[in-house]
C-alpha cells in the first residue's frame, strides 16, 4: 500500500477551474479530506491527478483494508444529486457509492481503475462499449426524483449563449438557439441520463458485474439524444487532424443514432447546440484553443 498522505492539496486543475467561484472551499478542502478520513476510519493514498474540474477524488484504504475512492464536491448540491442517480443505478453500468455526507459534499465510491478508460481502447472499440454502457444508464428515474429536466438546465444555457453571442460566433449561436426551440418544444421521452456521458469518465473495473463502469454524472431527465450528443464529439482533437472531418462526424451521428434506434436529426441537433454552448463557454473561461475547435465541429454537422 502507497504511504498515508495528509492534507492532501487540490490537484492544479481544479485549482485554475475553481478559484473564482468557489470561494473559500478550495482552502478548506485539505482540512475536509482529512475530516471525512477520520470520520470514516479511511486511510488516503494519492489525490488522482488530473482529476476533474468541479471535485477532487482521493483514493483511500479502509481499516479493513478495503480499497475505494473518497469524492469531495463543492457544498452545491451536486454531491446529493449525485448520489441519487448512482443509487437509482445501483451499480448497473456506473460506480456504486459505499457511503455519503452530502452536506460536506463526500461520496465514498467504490475504486476502479481510474487509469484506463474506454479512451485506451481503439476509437472504433471504444464506441461500441460507450454505448453499451450508457444504454444500461438510461432508466425511469422514479416518483419524486431530485434531478433537473434537459429542458430546464439548457434553458438557461441557451439565455447565457444569447448574450454571449458575438458577430463572429453569431450565425452559430442563432442555429443553435433554433435546434433548441424545436428540440424542447417537443422533449419525448422521459429517461434518467448521465448528462456528461463520453468515453473519458468509463473506467475499466475488477467487478463481476461489468468490466467497464460509468462515473462522475451530472444527471438529470430527459431523451437519450442529449446523452449521445456530448460522445459524438469524442476525441475532437484526433478528429480535427483527420482528413474529412466533416464526414466522419456525420457518419458517426447515424450510427450512433441507429445503434439504439434514435432520430439521427434529433441527435445533430443536440450535437450542434451543446458544441455551441460549450465553445462560447470555453471562450469564457480563457480555453480560446478549445472553442475554436469546438465552434469548427459544429459547422460539420
Amino acid at each position: 500500500m502507497a504511504a498515508p498522505v495528509h492534507h492532501p492539496k487540490p490537484p492544479p486543475r481544479l485549482v485554475r477551474a475553481q478559484e473564482a467561484a468557489a470561494g473559500g472551499w478550495l482552502a478548506e478542502l485539505p482540512a475536509l479530506v482529512d475530516d471525512v478520513c477520520a470520520r470514516w476510519g479511511l486511510t488516503a493514498e494519492r489525490v488522482v491527478e488530473p482529476g476533474g474540474r468541479s471535485s477532487m477524488t482521493v483514493l483511500v484504504t479502509a481499516a479493513d483494508g478495503g480499497r475505494a475512492a473518497l469524492k469531495i464536491s463543492p457544498p452545491d448540491g451536486s454531491a446529493a444529486i449525485e448520489e441519487a442517480a448512482l443509487r437509482r443505478w445501483n451499480g448497473l453500468g456506473a460506480v456504486r457509492v459505499l457511503r455519503s455526507a452530502p452536506e460536506s459534499g463526500a461520496l465514498l465510491l467504490e475504486r476502479l481503475r481510474g487509469e484506463t478508460s474506454l479512451r485506451s481502447l481503439p476509437d472504433a472499440k471504444a464506441m461500441l462499449e460507450a454505448v453499451s454502457a450508457v444504454r444500461r444508464l438510461w432508466v425511469d428515474p422514479g416518483e419524486h426524483h431530485p434531478f433537473p429536466t434537459v429542458g430546464e438546465r439548457t434553458a438557461a444555457q441557451a439565455a447565457l449563449l444569447r448574450a454571449a453571442a458575438d458577430d463572429e460566433t453569431g450565425p452559430l449561436v442563432d442555429e443553435a438557439l433554433r435546434h433548441h426551440g424545436e428540440l424542447t418544444a417537443a422533449p419525448g421521452e422521459r429517461l434518467l441520463l448521465h448528462g456528461d456521458f463520453r468515453q473519458g469518465i468509463v473506467l475499466a473495473s475488477d467487478a463481476e458485474r461489468s468490466p467497464w463502469l460509468a462515473v462522475g454524472p451530472e444527471p438529470l431527465v430527459g431523451e437519450r439524444a442529449y446523452d449521445l450528443a456530448r460522445l459524438v464529439r469524442d476525441r475532437l482533437h484526433d478528429l480535427v487532424a483527420s482528413p474529412g472531418a466533416a464526414a466522419i462526424t456525420r457518419r458517426r451521428v447515424t450510427r450512433l443514432a441507429e445503434s439504439v434506434d434514435l432520430d439521427p436529426d434529433r441527435l445533430r441537433a443536440w450535437s450542434h447546440f451543446r458544441a455551441v454552448e460549450s465553445a462560447l463557454r470555453n471562450l469564457d473561461q480563457g480555453r480560446a484553443a478549445d472553442a475554436e475547435m469546438l465552434l469548427e465541429f459544429a459547422t460539420w454537422l
